[in-house]
């Protein structure tokens, strides 16, 4: 057995993912695209939540709480996050760059879980603190208009963590098993966005059937509370979510684990 052979029987798996962590996050924050979403990001969360400030200053509500900002400017914010990390995902198979990356780091289920991790937990790491200032914009904005209590703080800030941070997996897994930037933004834009719009507007049952089965309704009803009128509950909303992210993340690691990685 060769020295080198002795030296890579002496690296863990624990290791070797560690280190595979700190080449991706370097790699994240060394791309322009990483700062131009969380700045659109920034912009519409802080930006937006203190025009809901100025405009509760000027129309005061009782009781009214300034984390509401959070939930109402999370929705549209979060495609800065979901773009993010599917660029993250898809930018190597674009680029050519998948080959030497897994030169470096031949154990794909390691790397798999290193781009995983490091980019969903920073989107939603993200996001929670943009919740934050979406709220304390509000709160500034609008005087004595509205409240900042800290049992809303909490249930917002887990709301928007959980919303991101599932919405985000699905479009990692959706980066892993489509391999193409454009491929993945249409993906997760229609089941985001459009279809749980559109779809019910049809008037068929069956077609509602399926909006509500979409992630997009679901993180729609989480941050919203809207649609009500169609049974949706907080359980059934993030069982749905976990559903598709997991089965996403699931099927790219399995796409990863088994199939040449430049087709």
């Amino acid at each position: 057995m060769t020295a080198l052979e002795l030296s890579a029987d002496r690296v863990s798996v624990g290791q070797v993912f560690l280190r595979t962590c700190a080449a991706e996050w370097t790699r994240l924050w060394t791309v322009k695209a990483t700062w131009w979403f969380l700045a659109a990001a920034a912009a519409i969360m802080i930006g937006f939540g203190a025009i809901a400030g100025f405009e509760a200053g000027g129309d005061p509500t009782p009781g009214a709480s300034a984390w509401e900002a959070a939930h109402f400017t999370g929705f549209p914010a979060q495609f800065a996050f979901l773009a993010l990390v599917l660029t993250a995902v898809t930018s190597d198979y674009a680029t050519g760059g998948i080959i030497p990356t897994l030169q470096w780091t031949p154990r794909r289920t390691v790397l798999f879980f290193a781009r995983t991790v490091v980019t969903v937990g920073t989107a939603t790491l993200a996001g929670v603190l943009l919740a934050v200032g979406s709220a304390l914009a509000a709160f500034t904005a609008a005087g004595q208009a509205l409240e900042l209590p800290l049992g809303d703080g909490v249930d917002t800030l887990a709301t928007v963590a959980f919303v991101f941070g599932a919405g985000t997996g699905l479009a990692a897994g959706l980066g892993f098993v489509l391999r193409n930037t454009a491929g993945g933004l249409v993906a997760v834009f229609l089941l985001i966005l459009l279809l749980p719009l559109i779809l019910p507007q049809f008037g068929y049952d069956w077609l509602t059937t399926v909006a509500d089965l979409l992630p997009g309704s679901r993180s729609i009803f989480l941050l919203t509370g809207e649609p009500n009128d169609r049974g949706f509950t907080t359980m059934s909303s993030v069982i749905t979510m976990l559903t598709w992210a997991v089965t996403l993340l699931l099927t790219g690691w399995l796409r990863l684990k088994r199939d040449d990685a430049n087709h």
